[in-house]
């Protein structure tokens, strides 16, 4: 989700007032894909490098995220949305934990739209986390008979689908360390709006690109024109 200081920069305002203005986009997308019947949506709301900003900017990203967990989890419940956050948590405060873990557990059961937060996180982290767990889980056996089958089961969001499509707004053209391993065949769609700007009228542009790829996995375009 880039382009939130941008956005604020072109209107000589504040970068805070630009993530205020991307929050409200994210609730936008969020019902947008409620609505449409997507199963599975992640966020890339802070990333293992973002720590690096300046920190009075990582204090209102962290001010953000709290209000948001204050204050938008109910609805969230409401239209049964289930609410994930991936990453290394135990950098954030414990108010941010805790409303975390208050939200997880609220929502666990709801069938909907599962919405995931990547907060802290990093793909490359992710792997290695997950060959961690991996090697823990299996202490006899040698780091040569991991298969990617197997690790697939300890990274992030194993338990459901592949990404099958992977937005990136803001202009830039690179994935930036976000679900490297999960998004492998995920299909790329680059947008030139910037975040705070982006609706649902976008979001239907980006499906409806996504609607005619040819996704072969590996296959010739014949064969799966038989599948």
């Amino acid at each position: 989700m880039d382009g939130n200081g941008r956005w604020a920069k072109n209107r000589f305002m504040p970068r805070f007032v630009g993530h205020q203005k991307g929050a409200s986009a994210v609730r936008k997308v969020v019902m947008g894909c409620a609505k449409r019947g997507i199963e599975a949506l992640t966020l890339f709301a802070f990333s293992t490098e973002n720590w690096k900003r300046p920190p009075e900017e990582v204090n209102k990203l962290m001010e953000l995220f709290l209000n948001a967990l204050q204050k938008e989890v109910g609805k969230l419940h409401d239209n049964n949305v289930q609410l994930r956050v991936i990453g290394d948590k135990t950098a954030f405060n414990e108010s941010i934990q805790e409303h975390i873990a208050k939200a997880e557990k609220l929502t666990e059961n709801n069938t909907g739209l599962v919405l995931t937060i990547a907060a802290n996180y990093g793909g490359r982290a992710d792997i290695v986390r997950a060959v961690q767990a991996w090697q823990k889980a299996n202490p006899n056996k040698s780091v040569e008979s991991l298969s990617e089958e197997e690790l697939n089961q300890y990274v992030a969001l194993s338990d459901i689908a592949s990404p099958d499509l992977l937005i990136r707004t803001g202009g830039e053209q690179r994935i930036s360390n976000f679900l490297i391993w999960q998004s492998a065949y995920a299909e790329l769609y680059f947008s030139d709006v910037l975040w705070p700007d982006f609706s649902e009228k976008q979001l239907d542009e980006a499906i409806a690109s996504f609607a005619k790829r040819e996704r072969r996995f590996g296959k010739t375009s014949e064969q799966v024109s038989k599948c």
